[in-house]
C-alpha cells in the first residue's frame, strides 16, 4: 500500500513494501524493526564489558529473548485489541497466515515485559548477572525504539489528535479516513511516532552517559522505566489508536506508563540511598583502620624507644658496679 503523506509541510509518498520476492512481500515496517535490533545488539557486544558482562553469555540470552519479546508483543496487542472487537480467532489470524498483511499488529509494552521476563530466566540458566544486563538491554530498548517508531510513520499508524494548526502535524489519506479525526473537524495531526522517536533518542543519550558511572546495578534498568514511562504516559494521551483495559476507556499503555513511572522511581530512590551509604562508609572505615595502623606503628616506636632506655639503664647499672668494685690508683700507693 502506497501513502500521500504530508508531514510539516513536506509531501512524501511512502510504501509499505519495501520489495518483493517471489509471492513474498517484505515491509518496510518489518526492516526498520530489524535495524533497531541489530544497533541494539551492536551497543551491547561493544560496551558488555562496561556492565560487567560476557559477550558470548550476553549473545545466548538476547538471541533466545528477541524472539520471545516479539511473540509477546503480537499478544499484548491482540489481548487487549479484542477488547475492541477485533478478535483473533486462530493460531493463522495470530501469526497473520494469508492475510496478506503479514505478522502486523505488534505492542512496544509487551516486547519490553515479555523480553525482560524471558530475559531474566536466560541469565539464570547462563549465569548472567540479571540487573547487569536488564542495565544494558534498556540502553539497548532506547535504540531499538528511536529507530523501531518510524515503521509506524511508514504504516501510518501511531498518529495523535488533531493539532490545530496550519503547519505543525501530519496528514494523509489514512488520517483523513479516521473517524475521530473526522469528527474533530479534520485537519493535521500530532506525529506521535516522531515524538516518541525523539524522546527515546534522548533517552539513549542519557542512559548512556550515565552508564559510563554508574552507582549501582539496575540503576539504568530503573532510570530507563521512569524516563519512558513519564514520555510514553503524555505521549499516550494524545493518541487516537489507544489499546485500552477491558470494555471501558482506560488507556491501557498510560496505566502501564504510570505504574513503571511510580515502581521504579520509588526504587531508585531507595537503591541510590543505600549506595551512597555504603559508599560514604568506605571512607569512614579507611580512615579508621588507617588511624589504627598509626596507633600501631606508635605503640611499636614507643615499645622500642623503651626499650632502648631500659637497656641503656642496665649497661649503666653494670658500669657503677664495675666502678665500685675496682681499687683506686690513691688506695695502691699507700
Amino acid at each position: 500500500m502506497t501513502h500521500e503523506i504530508e508531514i510539516f509541510g513536506i509531501e512524501l509518498t511512502v510504501n509499505e513494501v519495501a520489495f518483493t520476492i517471489g509471492g513474498w512481500s517484505v515491509y518496510w515496517y518489518g526492516i526498520i524493526i530489524g535495524v533497531g535490533c541489530l544497533l541494539a545488539l551492536l551497543y551491547g557486544m561493544k560496551y558488555a564489558p562496561r556492565y560487567n558482562l560476557d559477550r558470548d553469555r550476553m549473545l545466548d540470552v538476547v538471541i533466545v529473548t528477541i524472539p520471545v519479546a516479539v511473540l509477546c508483543a503480537r499478544l499484548y496487542y491482540c489481548i487487549f485489541t479484542n477488547e475492541t472487537g477485533d478478535r483473533i480467532d486462530s493460531v493463522r489470524e495470530f501469526f497473520g497466515i494469508g492475510s496478506g498483511a503479514g505478522f502486523s499488529g505488534l505492542a512496544i509494552y509487551g516486547a519490553v515485559i515479555g523480553a525482560f521476563i524471558c530475559g531474566a530466566v536466560m541469565c539464570l540458566i547462563r549465569k548472567v548477572k540479571i540487573l547487569d544486563m536488564f542495565d544494558i538491554a534498556s540502553v539497548g530498548f532506547t535504540i531499538g525504539q528511536a529507530v523501531g517508531r518510524w515503521g509506524n510513520f511508514v504504516n501510518q499508524e501511531a498518529y495523535g489528535t488533531v493539532t490545530g494548526s496550519t503547519w505543525w502535524g501530519m496528514t494523509s489519506e489514512v488520517t483523513r479516513r479516521d473517524p475521530d479525526i473526522y469528527s474533530a473537524g479534520g485537519g493535521l495531526v500530532h506525529p506521535c511516532f516522531l515524538y516518541e522517536s525523539i524522546w527515546c533518542l534522548i533517552g539513549f543519550i542519557i542512559l548512556n552517559h550515565i552508564s559510563k558511572k554508574r552507582t549501582f546495578s539496575g540503576q539504568i534498568f530503573l532510570l530507563y522505566g521512569m524516563w519512558y514511562g513519564f514520555g510514553r504516559f503524555f505521549i499516550e494521551s494524545i493518541r487516537t489508536d489507544q489499546l485500552t483495559l477491558g470494555s471501558g476507556n482506560l488507556p491501557i499503555s498510560m496505566l502501564v506508563s504510570a505504574i513503571a513511572f511510580i515502581v521504579c522511581g520509588i526504587l531508585y530512590l531507595i537503591l541510590l540511598r543505600k549506595a551512597k551509604t555504603s559508599s560514604e562508609a568506605l571512607p569512614y572505615e579507611a580512615m579508621f583502620s588507617e588511624q589504627m595502623e598509626e596507633e600501631a606503628d606508635a605503640l611499636e616506636e614507643g615499645d622500642s624507644v623503651a626499650a632502648d632506655e631500659e637497656a641503656e639503664a642496665d649497661q649503666a647499672e653494670v658500669v657503677n658496679k664495675e666502678k665500685e668494685e675496682t681499687p683506686s690508683e690513691e688506695v695502691k700507693e699507700e
